[in-house]
């Protein structure tokens, strides 16, 4: 059994404490997981035990949330972090049930970004969406429920606006083949490629005539 003699704030940090145990240095915790604590109390060593336990926890989360201020990430994406930082299997797992509780994880929400990123940004045709949603870790049923209405002539479309005046000057020919590669390389069929390229073709020289 040991004592509590201090609980002082750490100098580089508020959301740390150092905690003193028969007047000597014991451990650090987070705030959070002192909690509740007090001078004079006493310990034993299993209550040691949990409270490193519950400070590891919370450096987990800390980390985790640090991962998701920079952008959504999918579940695995967060689990594959933390397991690079040695946290063990069962803090992992109680940290991303905690996300997703609090609604800060989400593979659906997640799924609907990356879309909705890929749409707005770089358009991709649905298999490349799907293998893009893969490599993430979402699970399959989640990623055709969220593909569900993607179209992918239309994702065609938008991508071969973005890059069809950089082009406008070429042959038809020249054209046909940088396009087309273009569109092959975000992962359109041939039938949607072949479509949405013979009416690109035929929208610029439309507005070249029209000018």
């Amino acid at each position: 059994m040991r004592k509590i003699t201090a609980i002082k704030a750490q100098k580089k940090t508020n959301e740390r404490v150092n905690i003193y145990l028969d007047d000597q240095f014991a451990f650090g915790l987070a705030v959070e997981a002192a909690a509740g604590l007090q001078v004079g109390q006493i310990l034993d060593e299993a209550s040691v035990v949990a409270l490193q336990d519950e400070d590891l926890f919370f450096k987990a989360k800390w980390a985790a949330q640090h991962l998701l201020s920079y952008r959504p990430r999918s579940v695995a994406e967060v689990r594959r972090s933390l397991r690079r930082k040695d946290y063990p299997v069962e803090t992992i797992e109680r940290v991303i049930s905690h996300l997703e509780v609090v609604g800060l994880l989400d593979d659906r929400a997640f799924s609907a970004y990356w879309i909705e990123q890929r749409e707005s940004f770089k358009p991709r045709s649905r298999l490349a969406l799907r293998q893009e949603l893969v490599q993430k870790g979402v699970s399959r049923p989640v990623i055709e429920d969220m593909l569900a209405g993607v179209d992918d002539e239309a994702l065609a479309r938008r991508a071969a606006t973005k890059r069809a005046y950089r082009w406008a000057g070429l042959s038809h020919d020249e054209y046909v083949q940088k396009m087309g590669s273009y569109l092959q390389r975000r992962g359109f069929q041939y039938e949607t490629v072949r479509l949405v390229v013979a009416e690109s073709w035929a929208t610029i020289n439309e507005n070249e005539n029209l000018s």
